[in-house]
């Protein structure tokens, strides 16, 4: 049984600790959209190529979807509290390096790094609040206001980058990050109360050498052969190297006596839907941010502030709702709530495959906004529900495994998504530049240019009079490719739908049995706080009887 160290937390301390885990999941989460809106000013300073662009946002990712279970591993046996500064300070660290980047390859280690802390500050700041607020009705409430400053972080994000590049370099969109996350390592020292759990788990190295393996081939597959063909004898590597090394991350855990992802969590239709769920949605949600901030600066030819105004319409939903949907979540039936939120999503992404290259601000708000609504009931349901569908005991890793999941989805959305993009643009760009009336050998040439570098070298080719015509014919074929990317996003927002529907039920979990360990942390729990005694000399006694959960820690 996981069992903490610490005493029950006193009502204080438990404010604290809810604080400080809202700013950790604020922090982790900032580096998402302050990146994605400020990619056009990167992209024009560094004069980088789309594929380029898209490890950007995959280099932080990566590291958050392939680290964070064994980040949690190490929150239980060296305490919570150490695991969370540490990720504060890898957030501050990484925003140092990518500041004083010079090229793009610095920039992809800064995100690196920030991916890194963000892998650190996920788990710990759910273990923070779940070793604080025991009770899973209670949690829901407090995982609504964790789910509110994590969309709090996203939404703020296009707006502080758009402030930052109207007066300096794009570099300075990282300067921020740096003394947040000091102050916040300096409060952390004394504020939250710490937890662990020694003896309970141990660092699953095999587990997460095939996971972290798995993770990056496939996106690096994914975005190369995007880039070139998926039948380039590297891109065919990197896909097999993912397929072997996943069956092998099976293999290991199904044999590891302390597994980094215990599979029989899957025995849960709701853990498996939520996961898939996670999975899937960011994909989409993530891969939508990385096209879109792309559209209103290469197409729209926006400012990042007027990009990140646009991009608000989608986050200010979820940051307005969390709170009030985390209190819904034990009222009303996640087959209901998670479900529905996906289809309004979906209906949403179906009507912006209408956008054009000069559709209005006002055109595009409530589609925007309609968006936010939707996700705004699958984000705190989602994790709520994956916590609370197996035993208590492995809540911690459930919270864990669905995040892990999430960041896979993140990752992904931008390597496939890009991909998609960039291949039918390339592809649709003949067509757009005869309609524009140009010569063939233009056509050619631009075609040359584009099958080379991508869109973006030919926005900084000079051609001359026909420029004009050529970019406008580019603007074309990448809408076109952004439609593509909003219906295959709207597709997988219904995939995801059918699984909620079909897998999601209200969990029921009896309590598990009673150990010798559990009436000890249960007599010491109820020691320390009257009304445990209360609750625990009102509970019946005798073999069949409910056992007073105590401290028993799901972080």
């Amino acid at each position: 049984m996981n069992v903490t160290t610490t005493a029950n937390a006193p009502q204080e301390r438990r404010a604290a600790t809810l604080v400080m885990a809202c700013v950790g999941v604020f922090v982790a989460y900032l580096p998402v959209t302050t990146v994605s809106a400020s990619l056009p000013a990167i992209q024009r300073a560094l004069d980088t190529s789309t594929s380029q662009l898209s490890w950007v946002s995959v280099a932080f990712v990566l590291p958050m979807a392939a680290l964070i279970l064994t980040a949690g591993v190490f929150g239980d046996v060296h305490g919570r509290k150490k695991v969370f500064q540490a990720g504060l300070g890898l957030s501050g660290l990484g925003a140092l390096v990518a500041l004083c980047a010079q090229s793009i390859e610095v920039v992809w280690a800064g995100q690196a790094l920030t991916g890194l802390g963000s892998a650190a500050l996920l788990p710990t700041t759910l273990a923070l609040i779940s070793h604080v607020v025991p009770d899973p009705r209670e949690r829901g409430k407090f995982i609504g206001l964790w789910a509110t400053s994590l969309t709090a972080a996203l939404a703020l994000g296009p707006l502080i980058a758009g402030v930052i590049l109207d007066h300096v370099a794009w570099r300075w969109i990282y300067l921020l990050p740096i003394p947040a996350s000091l102050l916040a390592m300096a409060c952390a020292a004394k504020l939250p109360a710490d937890s662990r759990a020694p003896g309970a788990r141990r660092l699953d190295w095999p587990g997460q050498i095939t996971a972290a393996l798995a993770i990056t081939a496939l996106v690096y597959g994914i975005i190369e052969g995007g880039v070139a063909s998926f039948t380039d004898a590297k891109v065919m590597v990197a896909l097999a190297t993912a397929a072997v090394s996943a069956v092998a991350f099976v293999l290991v855990e199904r044999r590891s006596s302390s597994p980094m992802l215990d599979l029989t969590l899957f025995r849960s239709p709701a853990f498996t839907a939520t996961t898939l769920i996670a999975m899937i949605s960011f994909l989409g949600l993530i891969g939508f941010f990385f096209a879109l901030s792309l559209y209103f600066g290469m197409v729209q030819q926006l400012s990042t502030l007027e990009s990140g105004r646009r991009l608000l319409m989608v986050s200010m939903m979820p940051l307005l709702l969390g709170a009030p949907v985390g209190r819904l979540v034990h009222r009303v039936s996640p087959r209901v709530l998670i479900p529905g939120g996906l289809l309004v999503s979906a209906g949403a992404l179906l009507s912006l495959t209408t956008i054009d290259t000069d559709t209005s601000f006002g055109s595009l708000a409530w589609r925007l906004a309609l968006l936010g609504l939707g996700m705004a009931f699958v984000i705190t349901p989602m994790t709520a529900t994956a916590v609370s569908s197996v035993p208590r005991h492995q809540a911690g890793m459930a919270a864990a495994g669905n995040n892990a999941f999430r960041q896979v989805g993140a990752a992904l959305g931008p390597a496939i998504l890009g991909a998609l993009l960039s291949t039918k643009a390339v592809d649709a760009l003949p067509g757009h530049l005869t309609d524009a009336g140009l010569t063939q050998a233009t056509v050619r040439h631009v075609t040359a240019v584009a099958d080379t570098g991508g869109l973006s070298a030919v926005g900084g080719t000079d051609f001359g009079a026909d420029a004009p015509r050529v970019l406008g014919a580019v603007s074309e074929a990448f809408v076109d490719g952004l439609r593509l990317c909003l219906f295959v996003s709207a597709v997988l927002a219904l995939l995801a739908a059918v699984v909620g529907v079909l897998l999601l039920r209200r969990p029921q979990h009896p309590a598990p049995p009673a150990t010798v360990g559990d009436s000890a942390a249960n007599g010491r729990h109820a020691a320390g706080n009257p009304a445990a005694t209360c609750r625990a000399a009102a509970q019946p006694q005798g073999p069949g009887a409910p056992v007073l959960q105590g401290n028993h820690q799901e972080g």
